[in-house]
């Protein structure tokens, strides 16, 4: 069980507690025979945060076994150490099969996107320090489950817990179909549980109960419930039967392949037992599944192959055989599948192919069905579209309209006018394509985990047989991407992690908003982003100033590395920028490591230069500086001791040798009052404003003004700071030095044949 190794006494203590603190009767609810075990799972808190994008939501994800009945969420929310502030409220949404879709913003989707409402709780954190909530769930489906929680405004430290109990019955009877099952239900307080196995092509299932008759030969009235409960919506269905009357319900479309729930609760009297007969049928439906033979067969005969006895008589039987049954199977079964080969191409990325080609034939009689596996547990992470194109010269019937249902977990086998995509226990997605309009889409955000189904199928204004004998050509795409549209031009696909889960979303940019950063109601115009762009990177060319002086007093290392930091932070915000003025002279991961790598490294070498160390002790505390601090951004390029590291280390050798000097020197250093007025102090008060405007006034809505002012205040800061020249060397001595070198030495041996 994740997470419950070696927990802490008190910790044991409430576990035991929300464990004796089930309801009653539950240990023996179907009855004495039953076995029910108890589960416990649980995720390491996260701090939660201020949501602007997907990122900022913090994830939980669990997995809740088969033949659970009961399952109890534990949410703990506490307050970090600090000043006691006003209540806050947490929001939390919760999801099976894929991660909550949620909108906190209120901010437009992109078009032909579907979004259904999140079940969301508010967790109110008032001046306590911890806030306990329980989410009971009662026969939940299995599978994958979903938490994200936020905050709704940046405040304090605030963290959520979630803890997850579940009550799994070991022995559940299973109910076969077709075969009438007497069961018992012992009281109200304890409810019957059985299950029945929906097969593969299941069209329809038929539920019937009678002989119910109660332990004290009265009429029984219970209440029968099928299926499981999902959140953001449930479609479980309800039976009421009074009587000794059958009572039955029929279920369109039931999920193929799973197990199906069935709880029969008693409304009778408290001491009275019930016995009842139930029994479950299925009306299966026989695909047309020759197409899917026949490409199996051609993609071999397509490979070169050394020849078998056999091979080439088998071939030529299943050729001669495939017109008749073909035909036979288009009027005889339900629906025709297309065979569909799933392409995984990277990280929540995957295309869809057809092996009959992108156009599939679609008819009247029967829905056309495609097949798109998403059930390997890391498809639900991303975005999956299906979009449909038609060719208006393959319909026969000039106002047929093409009909289609995406849905997961079972197909919709009858689609009409009026048709809804809805199936036994979930809700489709419709589209329709026509001669007046030929395209559709679909944007599925957050797909859950499973089989997802794509129907079609031909339908005449006039009826069905108005059109047996018509057919059309329908194209169909679907594919499965990180971020729609990768998020545009205006924002940032990312992928994140959660215990090994990866999910994406868009981290937009320029005012732009949105899901898929589609929405420009508070986005930035065009001019706004040029003035954004030639400030952020003309703002650089304040460092020149500061590389004349180095080069005026003979600082030509200090000069190098201005000149370096001036030119990846130019080409980095240039290549930062969103939308149209953007300019990448190389990978921005590379320029934004420059950039980081010079900012930081400019500051080691000025402060050393400001300490006026003897130049072997200088350059090679330049150098081991600079690795270290290479080292460091590597590591973690972000990290707040990347600069206040460096910082605070090259200010105490400053210190220390300022106090070397002047305790050497017997006078304050640097000794002149002009240095300290109209440099030191000028510099320094310009260091600090930039440093408060970098650390407090910098916001994502005023970046490109207020980053502009801190590099003209550190540019301007580090013509002040740097120190004077030394007092034997001219200005411009290093030329002088390069040229006259020779007549340097020749002076010294005059002095010294003098002497001699």
């Amino acid at each position: 069980m994740a997470g419950a190794a070696g927990p802490p006494v008190p910790r044991l203590l409430l576990l035991l507690l929300q464990l004796l603190a089930l309801p009653a009767g539950r240990a023996d609810r179907a009855g004495p025979d039953s076995l029910y075990v108890s589960e416990y799972f649980s995720q390491s808190a996260q701090k939660l945060s201020f949501y602007s994008w997907y990122g900022n939501a913090k994830l939980f994800h669990f997995h809740v076994p088969e033949d659970t009945v009961l399952l109890r969420w534990l949410l703990q929310a506490s307050r970090g150490k600090g000043p006691e502030c006003t209540s806050m409220e947490i929001t939390v949404h919760f999801r099976h099969g894929a991660p909550p879709v949620i909108n906190p913003l209120g901010t437009r989707f992109p078009a032909n996107a579907t979004v259904r409402p999140s079940y969301n709780i508010s967790i109110t954190l008032s001046s306590a320090v911890q806030n306990t909530t329980f989410v009971n769930v009662t026969t939940p489906a299995a599978g994958d489950w979903f938490i994200a929680a936020h905050l709704p405004q940046a405040a304090g430290r605030i963290e959520v817990k979630a803890d997850m109990f579940v009550l799994r019955l070991t022995d559940m009877p299973v109910l076969e179909p077709g075969v009438p099952m007497p069961h018992t239900v012992v009281s109200p307080a304890k409810p019957l549980h059985v299950k029945v196995f929906v097969p593969k092509h299941a069209a329809a299932m038929r539920f019937q109960l009678s002989s119910c008759v109660t332990s004290e030969q009265r009429a029984c009235t219970v209440r029968v419930l099928l299926g499981s409960i999902t959140l953001p919506q449930s479609f479980q269905r309800s039976l009421t039967c009074t009587g000794s009357t059958n009572c039955s319900l029929a279920l369109e479309s039931p999920p193929w392949e799973k197990w199906l729930q069935i709880m029969v609760e008693s409304l009778g009297t408290a001491n009275a037992s019930v016995s009842v007969e139930m029994l479950a049928s299925f009306t299966v439906c026989r695909p047309g599944s020759s197409s899917s033979f026949l490409n199996f067969i051609s993609l071999n005969q397509s490979q070169p192959a050394p020849h078998r006895p056999g091979a080439a008589g088998s071939s030529a039987l299943a050729a001669a055989g495939a017109p008749q049954n073909a035909s036979g199977q288009r009027s005889s079964s339900c629906l025709q599948s297309q065979p569909v080969v799933r392409e995984d191409l990277d990280v929540v990325s995957v295309r869809y192919r057809l092996l009959n080609g992108p156009s599939v034939p679609v008819s009247s009689l029967s829905p056309t069905l495609l097949l798109l596996n998403l059930n390997t547990g890391m498809d639900s992470g991303g975005s999956l579209v299906v979009s449909l194109l038609l060719n208006k010269t393959s319909v026969s019937l000039a106002n047929a309209t093409v009909a289609a249902c995406v849905s997961a977990a079972s197909p919709v086998l009858s689609l009409n006018a009026t048709q809804n995509c809805s199936t036994a226990f979930s809700q489709g997605y419709p589209l329709s394509v026509s001669t007046s309009s030929a395209e559709a889409m679909l944007i599925v955000l957050y797909p859950q985990t499973d089989d997802w189904f794509l129907s079609l199928q031909l339908l005449c204004p006039r009826g069905q047989g108005a059109c047996a004998s018509a057919e059309g050509r329908v194209s169909v795409f679907a594919y499965l991407t990180p971020c729609f549209n990768d998020c545009g031009p205006y924002g940032q696909c990312s992928l994140l992690r959660r215990h090994g889960f990866l999910y994406a979303g868009c981290s937009c940019k320029a005012g732009w908003g949105g899901w898929s950063c589609t929405d420009d109601s508070k986005a930035q115009t065009v001019g706004t982003q040029n003035l954004a762009t030639l400030l952020l990177t003309l703002s650089n060319l304040m460092f020149l100033p500061a590389i004349a002086v180095a080069v005026y007093r003979f600082y030509l290392v200090e000069a190098s590395v201005y000149t370096y930091t001036m030119f990846f932070s130019t080409f980095y915000h240039a290549c930062d920028q969103p939308g149209v003025a953007v300019l990448c002279i190389m990978d921005y991961d590379t320029l934004q490591y420059c950039d980081f790598l010079g900012s930081v490294v400019s500051i080691w070498v000025t402060i050393l230069c400001m300490a006026r160390l003897k130049k072997i002790l200088k350059y090679v505390l330049f150098v081991l500086g600079t690795l270290l601090i290479a080292m460091s951004l590597q590591l973690d390029r972000r990290g707040v001791w990347n600069m206040m590291g460096p910082c605070l280390f090259a200010l105490l050798i400053m210190v220390t040798a300022w106090v070397h000097h002047g305790a050497k020197r017997r006078h304050c250093y640097p000794s002149s009052w002009k240095r300290w007025v109209f440099y030191l102090l000028p510099g320094i008060t310009l260091a600090f404003i930039a440093i408060s405007v970098y650390a407090f006034m910098e916001t994502n809505e005023n970046y490109y003004y207020t980053h502009s002012i801190w590099h003209v205040l550190v540019a301007c800061s580090v013509a002040f700071l740097l120190p004077p020249r030394d007092k034997h060397k001219k200005p411009w001595a290093w030329p002088q030095k390069l040229t006259c070198r020779y007549q340097i030495c020749q002076n010294d041996r005059e002095e010294l044949y003098a002497v001699t």
